[in-house]
């Protein structure tokens, strides 16, 4: 089967859905599909991935709020070049404007809604969750909820990675939701990655003694990823035990994060790490990981953490909150730094050893990305069978 993924959310400079992309191509040849992915770009160019699978750059202009994103602003080159590739199968990976592009295409594949974005809850949630419930939200946001529904009736399936934001969406009246968990790379996230002279040497770095609590925290510096937050939390906790706090990541909003951290000296930044097997030795090196982001459609960051039996502290909502149970983890109150704080206070208050113990029994069972292709590609092919069977 031959898929195209139009996919706005690509970009060369990193990031989780680079992550997906990347493993979807190098994956998809060894499972007998043609992958081919359609992303905005610098200038029209086409990028052949070894083993199978090609990415078609179509030229795009910058987003002015992230210059490290494009998008696509020209409808008939998105749609002559899906004529050109006469995909059996086209997803879109954006509820946006990238959903109406594609169905609006006049091809006959079959096609999904892949949903890497969950904007009410790195939006409206975020900025109004103090003024009102989320059912009040969704009333005055009642004109995208329309759109998701027209949407749910112009694709063959909606996909969503996590079982909250499937539930949302069927409440919603959205059609067609298929959950399909995502998942980590495999054989590179592991607790056996536990690094001391690491973990000592990051405590350092926050001017802490090895007897120290290092946290971790990974992702982009924006908004909806709560850095903020998870600094007053962090801080919260320490006035009963030591913490160091290392967050790794980059973006726009870099400049106000070190403006809050002010002269803190336990919260370190560290730049995005590009290399996947320090990042993984990283994640098992330390002695739990905070998410402050409930919008995440499937917590990829968590994810790899769980894989590397590493303790978790995530919001109650959102793709994080799939991996934390009783054992290995605490939950908070989404976006409320008081209950983050309480909820560090929890963790590092249990016995170390036994925590790890079964954080590191549960990394087996993180689910991997291989197995995810796999169910969304069978997925496909149920859903194109009938109009393969019609012609």
């Amino acid at each position: 089967m031959k898929i195209a993924d139009v996919c706005a959310f690509y970009t060369p400079h990193g990031g989780g859905v680079k992550t997906y992309i990347d493993r979807k191509l190098a994956l998809g040849a060894s499972l007998g599909h043609e992958v081919v992915v359609i992303a905005p770009g610098s200038h029209d160019h086409v990028e052949l991935r070894p083993g199978g699978g090609r990415i078609v750059h179509i030229a795009s202009p910058q987003l002015l709020v992230d210059r490290r994103y494009r998008y696509f602003d020209d409808v008939a080159a998105v749609h002559a070049r899906l004529d050109a590739e006469r995909p059996d199968f086209v997803e879109a990976s954006s509820p946006w404007r990238t959903a109406s592009i594609v169905a609006g295409w006049q091809g006959s594949a079959p096609r999904s809604l892949v949903m890497h974005a969950d904007p009410l809850a790195a939006y409206p949630y975020r900025w109004f969750g103090r003024f009102g419930s989320r059912e009040t939200i969704d009333r005055s946001f009642d004109l995208f909820w329309r759109h998701l529904r027209r949407l749910g009736e112009r694709f063959d399936c909606v996909v969503s990675a996590n079982r909250h934001l499937s539930a949302r969406l069927l409440t919603g009246g959205v059609a067609g939701v298929a959950t399909i968990p995502m998942g980590v790379d495999p054989g590179l996230f592991s607790p056996v990655h536990r690094d001391a002279d690491l973990r000592r040497d990051l405590l350092a770095r926050c001017a802490l003694p090895e007897s120290a609590s290092l946290i971790i925290g990974v992702g982009r510096h924006s908004a909806e990823k709560r850095w903020p937050l998870v600094v007053d939390a962090c801080l919260a906790a320490s006035q009963h035990r030591p913490i160091g706090l290392v967050l790794v990541g980059d973006g726009r909003d870099r400049g106000r994060l070190v403006r809050h951290i002010g002269n803190n000296p336990h919260v370190h930044l560290l730049a995005p790490i590009a290399d996947r097997l320090l990042l993984a030795k990283l994640m098992a090196s330390a002695d739990a990981l905070i998410h402050g982001c409930e919008a995440e459609t499937f917590g990829l960051v968590a994810a790899e953490a769980a894989a590397s039996g590493l303790p978790l502290i995530a919001p109650d909502a959102g793709g994080a909150s799939d991996f934390v149970g009783d054992d290995n983890g605490e939950l908070y109150a989404a976006g409320d730094a008081s209950a983050a704080a309480r909820a560090i206070g929890r963790l590092l208050a249990r016995d170390r050893s036994r925590l790890r113990a079964a954080a590191a029994r549960r990394a087996p069972d993180t689910p991997r990305i291989d197995d995810h292709f796999a169910a969304l590609f069978r997925h496909y092919q149920l859903l194109a069978m009938p109009l393969r069977s019609a012609a």
